[in-house]
C-alpha cells in the first residue's frame, strides 16, 4: 500500500511563487463558496441522505415491533427475544480520486483541464463538509502521486484545491484501474467516490478500456462511483491553421498533421468522437453516472441536472 504522503513542498526561497499560489488558492476557494449555494449544497443533502443503518444495540422485544429485527442469537442465549436496534448513519464519506496526468495540463482556453478538475473538486468538497461529510483525495497518473485521507473543515478544503493544482506528478501517464485498486484498499465503508479524469486511455486502448470497465464494475459494488469527465474543446476538433506538430503529453509520441486539409480535420474528429462515445458508453452501461464537463463552458448546470435526476431516482 502506498502510504500517505506530506503537504507538497514549496520552496521558502521562491516566495513570490509561494504568493501566487496561495493567492490563487484562496481566489478559487472563494469562486467555489459562490458556486456552493443554498440550492447546491441543498441538492446535495438531499442526494446523498439516507446512507444506511449502524447497529446501535439491542433492548427487549414488545408488542409491535417489527418481527424482521429480532436478534435470534440475543432470543436464544436469554431466552426472552430481543431486538436490533439501528441509528441511521450520519455521515458519509466522499472521496474525489483527480487524475493529474500530463494530459491534464492541456488547455486549449486559459485555463487548463487539470484547473478544471481542481474547480469542480472544491465545489465537491465544500458541499460535502456543508453537509458534515469528510472528503479525502487520490492523486494518480499510472499510480497513485497522493493520498489524502478524508477529513473536515476549510482549511482541508484549501489543501485539496492546492494538491489539485499545483502538485508535481512523478509520472506522466495514466492507469486509472491501478488508482481504483488503491482506493478499494484504503476506504473500507461504502463511499460516494468522484472520478474525475480526461480517460485519454492511449495504446492499447481496447485492452486499458477493457480493464477500466471490469475495475468500475468491481469498485461500484462496494461504491457509489461518479464519473466525471473533463475534456477540451481542441481534444475534438482541429482549427485549420496549416501543418503542425503535435506531441501526446504521456507517451512523447510526435505527428506531423496537415491542419489545411478538410479530410484531416475531419478524420481526427471522427476518431476523437468514437473513443470518446465507446468510452462513455461502456461506462454508463456499468449503471455508474457519468458528468461530462467541457474546459472554457459553463458545468455547473450539468452539476446541478445530476443532483436533480438522482434525487428523483431516490425519491
Amino acid at each position: 500500500m502506498i502510504p500517505h504522503k506530506p503537504s507538497t513542498p514549496i520552496s521558502v526561497a521562491d516566495e513570490a511563487r509561494a504568493s501566487e499560489i496561495l493567492g490563487r488558492v484562496r481566489r478559487m476557494e472563494v469562486r467555489t463558496n459562490r458556486l456552493v449555494d443554498d440550492s447546491l449544497a441543498g441538492r446535495y443533502a438531499s442526494v446523498f441522505k439516507g446512507r444506511g443503518m449502524d447497529f446501535d444495540r439491542v433492548r427487549n422485544y414488545v408488542p409491535g415491533d417489527d418481527v424482521r429485527t429480532i436478534d435470534w442469537n440475543v432470543t436464544a442465549r436469554t431466552g426472552d427475544p430481543h431486538v436490533k436496534l439501528f441509528t441511521e448513519e450520519r455521515e458519509l464519506t466522499i472521496l474525489l480520486m483527480i487524475d493529474v496526468s500530463a494530459s491534464s495540463d492541456f488547455g486549449s482556453v486559459p485555463d487548463s483541464k487539470r484547473e478544471l478538475a481542481a474547480e469542480a473538486a472544491g465545489v465537491l468538497a465544500a458541499s460535502a463538509i456543508r453537509n458534515r461529510d469528510k472528503v479525502g483525495l487520490i492523486l494518480f497518473s499510472d499510480g497513485v502521486e497522493l493520498y489524502i485521507p478524508p477529513g473536515k473543515g476549510r482549511m482541508h478544503i484549501m489543501r485539496i484545491i492546492r494538491e489539485t493544482l499545483y502538485f508535481q506528478p512523478e509520472r506522466p501517464a495514466t492507469d486509472i484501474a491501478q488508482a481504483l485498486d488503491f482506493a478499494n484498499q484504503v476506504i473500507h465503508r461504502k463511499s460516494v467516490i468522484f472520478l474525475v479524469s480526461d480517460f485519454c486511455l492511449g495504446a492499447p486502448f481496447e485492452e486499458r478500456l477493457a480493464k477500466l470497465r471490469n475495475k468500475l464494475q468491481v469498485t461500484n459494488r462496494r461504491h457509489d462511483v461518479i464519473a466525471v469527465s473533463v475534456t477540451d474543446p481542441r481534444e475534438e476538433s482541429l482549427p485549420d491553421i496549416g501543418r503542425i506538430r503535435v506531441q501526446d503529453a504521456e507517451s512523447g509520441h510526435v505527428v506531423e498533421l496537415d491542419t489545411g486539409n478538410r479530410k484531416v480535420r475531419e478524420a481526427y474528429e471522427q476518431q476523437s468522437r468514437a473513443r470518446r462515445e465507446l468510452t462513455s458508453a461502456r461506462i454508463r452501461s456499468l449503471g455508474i453516472n457519468l458528468l461530462e464537463f467541457v474546459n472554457g463552458e459553463n458545468w455547473m448546470p450539468e452539476l446541478m441536472a445530476f443532483f436533480r435526476s438522482r434525487r428523483q431516482r431516490s425519491g
